[in-house]
């Protein structure tokens, strides 16, 4: 064989034995009188900013790539050791990116970040940055004046959104693709019930 075509030899093998890999994430969500709140919240920012729809969600996990049967294991290990436990909002805020364009920032008290915690270590996911637990209100690439503009929307469209507690006690997988900026392919597929506190 000469040099020309062991490349490609190659390259046919390794394809043979690939397996489709998708980008998920492990969404807290809010309870239902919370979820129709937020999206209300969420639809009237919408209007004015632009952006697009998505389920209200505190990220627990971030975006890892894996199989799907890899990404439900873990799913179900993570779930199985969590309790529900309580979220609370701190302010509404604002970030420097597309995905946290303008947010609930969640007080970062010991259950929220241990349930981060247990799930991260659970997925394996490894990231520099440290763990901000919030609930995004709106996605979208907006200068810092209609980033400011927006927060302060959400906070004379909801006057008591910064003093929003709640219970977290369900989580679910989400395949979401953060190359999908419409958010259009993002899917749940699975969810879980967390043991009561």
């Amino acid at each position: 064989m000469d040099s020309s075509t062991a490349p490609s030899v190659q390259i046919k093998e390794a394809g043979k034995g690939e397996i489709k890999r998708d980008v998920y994430s492990v969404w807290a969500l809010p309870p239902e009188d919370v979820r129709s709140r937020l999206k209300k919240l969420m639809n009237d920012l919408r209007s004015e900013f632009d952006g697009p729809e998505f389920e209200p969600h505190v990220t627990v996990v971030g975006a890892i790539s894996l199989t799907e049967s890899e990404a439900r294991r873990k799913f179900n290990k993570a779930c199985d050791g969590l309790k529900a436990y309580n979220a609370t909002v701190e302010k509404v805020a604002t970030g420097t990116f597309f995905y946290q364009c303008v947010f609930l920032l969640l007080h970062p008290n010991p259950e929220v970040m241990e349930a981060s915690a247990h799930c991260t270590s659970h997925f394996g996911y490894r990231t520099s940055a440290p763990y901000m637990p919030h609930l995004s209100l709106l996605y979208g690439d907006l200068n810092d004046e209609e980033k400011k503009k927006a927060q302060e929307k959400a906070n004379v469209l909801d006057e008591n959104i910064s003093n929003l507690s709640f219970q977290i006690s369900r989580l679910a997988l989400y395949k979401s693709d953060t190359d999908d900026k419409s958010c259009k392919s993002w899917e749940k597929v699975a969810e879980c019930e967390l043991k009561p506190n």
